[in-house]
């Protein structure tokens, strides 16, 4: 596995090899979630890499940066196993060289919940994932379903902006209990811990309510998350693709919720 951390090493290494690439973009901290990424990667294409950048452009003013979790010896070991043929580990100096100005704004699935709830963050992301795409060149780019919302703004960013790189979902990877992995995780109390998987519960209970045409399901789940305990900061059934109201197409049902500090995101089918 090749490891490197300036834009020429970057570009060698992806000249030393033949085919086409495809890319896992993390920013690190990494879990069995991000190994399946690296996974369908492998399916995808003959040379695989990730990339792992804690982007300091999609956080909130009031969000603490230096609290994101970071494990770079443990991440490396975790790829290697995976077997990632390449890791981009890059500076802020590099993604964001002095007189940088040039940012992306995506609009349509950007608005509302996590637009809404942390703004600049949609931004930020887009931008850098735009910049990590350029770089690396890859025919295909893996996302986890988790974040159901960032993987649409990347989707729809690519097919504005006609990037040639196919971006694929990758099933959200759970704990036994049902909880979404995240490597935020890690930051819950045992008792919040205890409590976190009835997140997932709900929503799979809501879908399949909604499923049967329950108009009083995303209500009923909400008030149980609240009854339970859970701060809620959405709750809500929408179109897959657009994150608008949901129409004839796939739908989503989306939750971001918070217990004590850590605040989790989750999102299941719906029908």
């Amino acid at each position: 596995m090749i490891v490197v951390q300036d834009l020429p090493a970057l570009r060698a290494a992806l000249a030393s090899r033949p085919g086409a690439w495809a890319l896992a973009a993390t920013m690190g901290a990494l879990h069995a979630g991000h190994v399946a990424l690296v996974t369908e990667a492998h399916r995808r294409a003959p040379n695989v890499a990730a990339s792992i950048f804690v982007n300091p452009t999609q956080f909130a003013a009031h969000e603490d940066l230096t609290r994101y979790p970071r494990d770079e010896a443990g991440d490396l070991a975790k790829l290697e196993q995976a077997g990632c043929d390449l890791v981009w580990l890059p500076s802020v100096a590099t993604m964001y060289p002095p007189g940088d100005r040039t940012f992306v704004e995506v609009g349509g699935p950007s608005a509302g919940y996590e637009g809404a709830m942390r703004p600049g963050h949609f931004r930020g992301m887009a931008t850098v994932v735009a910049k990590l795409l350029h770089q690396v060149g890859p025919a295909f780019a893996m996302f986890g379903e988790k974040d159901w919302q960032q993987l649409q703004v990347v989707r729809r960013m690519v097919a504005d902006l006609h990037l040639p790189v196919e971006i694929a979902g990758v099933p959200t990877v759970r704990e036994l209990d049902g909880l979404a992995m995240s490597s935020r995780n890690r930051f819950l109390t045992p008792a919040e811990r205890a409590l976190a998987p009835y997140l997932a519960q709900i929503l799979w209970r809501t879908a399949g309510a909604l499923g049967e045409g329950r108009t009083d399901a995303v209500a009923e789940g909400e008030g149980a998350l609240l009854a339970a305990g859970f701060a809620v900061d959405y709750f809500a059934h929408v179109d897959g693709a657009s994150l608008g109201a949901p129409g004839p197409g796939p739908a989503r049902l989306i939750a971001a919720v918070r217990l004590g500090s850590v605040r989790l995101l989750d999102n299941v089918p719906v029908g």
